[in-house]
């Protein structure tokens, strides 16, 4: 009831959520339509009328949002889209680090390109905020930490490369045009839902498959938020104006090596995890980004913001939810 409270400005807000078929848009989706936001989800096109991970909301839950089918590379239906929506959420991109490797053209097109149809479309129909999201990949392996919103971006992927191309585009939108933007940087968001092209339900649904768990590097320190605490980064920063212009970090702030997650999941599990690295697997050496932690403290002091769930906790929803969704992973094929 407090949340329902705080975000009172977002209620009967017309909103744009980009990627809403996606993890981390279905949940945010399913959260603004429980506080009473009018949602409309701009999913990508497919002649299957399939609404990607929005398909797994309650009915109750779907029957408040407009679906829109659509292109994020489109100008046209970008446009289409946003028109009479107050509030825009752009959280549309292709996000498989691997993949950017065989794929880069499409990342630029997508995530950079895709993100200058959301600013343009945003700017000519007088949106009155646009929230972009970021990554924590922008900033490489860290120079120090924790990594703070000052620190530099040296992108190590294409992926990476694509978002640093995004978010100077937000940012020029904001000082060129005046257009009202915040851009939220969140550090390696898990939960349910998320595909196996992510770390850890890669882990979960090998280890609850057969217990074999194939995974590349080791070496890489990550900082994982849970997908609700991520939730409630996009609904502060979309509810503090002094947001607009800036851009802000989130995550739990610390840091875990990819050996002990593993052995964190097989303590969590009760079941010993016969681990094996696999050279497939790992990113070319260069382009490994080795630690990653995060500095919060500027989102805690604008907004207000801080993690509310432990690895531990939220791991553990992980757990169950793969569990009653094993069939929804192909657990003998690598997904980059």
């Amino acid at each position: 009831m407090a949340d329902l409270e705080k975000y009172g400005s977002l209620r009967s807000k017309k909103v744009l959520v980009t990627g809403a078929g996606g993890f981390v848009g279905s949940h945010l989706t399913e959260e603004l339509v429980r506080i009473g936001a009018q949602v409309k989800a701009f999913v990508h096109y497919n002649s299957r009328n399939d609404w990607g991970l929005l398909e797994l909301l309650p009915e109750d839950t779907l029957r408040e949002i407009e679906v829109v089918a659509g292109d994020i590379c489109d100008p046209f239906s970008v446009r289409n889209a946003i028109r009479g929506c107050e509030l825009v959420f752009h959280l549309a991109a292709l996000i498989g680090i691997p993949y950017s490797y065989l794929a880069p053209q499409s990342y630029m097109a997508v995530n950079a390109q895709g993100t200058l149809n959301v600013l343009q479309a945003s700017l000519a129909e007088r949106v009155e905020k646009v929230i972009h999201t970021s990554t924590s990949e922008v900033y490489g392996t860290a120079q120090y930490v924790p990594i703070d919103e000052k620190h530099p971006l040296n992108p190590q992927s294409p992926y990476a490369a694509s978002k640093v191309a995004a978010d100077q585009l937000a940012s020029s939108y904001y000082l060129s045009f005046n257009l009202p933007v915040a851009t939220l940087r969140p550090f390696n968001i898990f939960g349910p839902r998320q595909s196996a092209r992510a770390i850890i339900p890669n882990i979960l649904c090998q280890a609850l498959s057969d217990g074999k768990v194939k995974v590349g590097s080791l070496k890489p320190v990550r900082d994982f938020t849970y997908v609700k605490d991520a939730v409630r980064g996009f609904l502060d920063i979309a509810s503090t104006d002094a947001c607009v212009g800036a851009t802000l970090n989130i995550g739990i702030g610390r840091g875990i090596g990819i050996h002990e997650l593993i052995d964190t999941i097989s303590r969590l599990m009760g079941k010993e995890l016969d681990l094996k690295v696999e050279q497939e697997r790992m990113r070319p050496e260069n382009s490994e980004v080795l630690k990653l932690v995060c500095d919060y403290s500027k989102a805690r002091e604008t907004t207000g913001w801080a993690p509310r769930h432990s690895l531990e906790e939220g791991l553990t929803e992980c757990i169950v939810w793969i569990q009653e969704n094993l069939g929804r992973y192909k657990t003998d094929v690598y997904n980059i």
